[in-house]
């Protein structure tokens, strides 16, 4: 998924907040679910984040036009890793791991099939 950073995103400097780099991952990760034809979170149940190891490596600048990058290195039944990268031309800037789980009434659960289906599509 590609993204672009606005003035909005940056600092005075035209530096890209730490902050919006999960954001970016956040998107490119809800877009996957769009594109596949479910909703990420709907009514009581849904993925939520256990767990973020992130690196800023590099800063991103306003007018940059970032890749963001998604695979999934660990599938279990109630949770699922991915590993984010988000690239300037090729060139790492920011990657993280996060642990998302699956909840039903705020308690973990089985993930659905068709998430299942998904991940498994992005799985190295």
């Amino acid at each position: 998924m590609q993204i672009r950073v606005y003035y909005e995103d940056t600092d005075c400097g035209g530096i890209v907040y730490h902050t919006n780099y999960l954001k970016y991952c956040e998107r490119a990760r809800s877009e996957l679910f769009f594109q596949n034809g479910v909703m990420p979170f709907l009514d009581s149940s849904g993925f939520v984040v256990a767990n973020i190891c992130a690196k800023f490596l590099k800063s991103a600048k306003l007018g940059d036009l970032l890749d963001v990058e998604t695979v999934a290195i660990e599938i279990k039944n109630s949770y699922v890793v991915l590993n984010q990268k988000i690239l300037n031309k090729y060139e790492l800037l920011f990657e993280m791991d996060v642990r998302l789980a699956y909840i039903v009434c705020e308690k973990p659960s089985k993930i659905p099939d068709d998430f299942k289906t998904i991940f498994k599509e992005l799985h190295v």
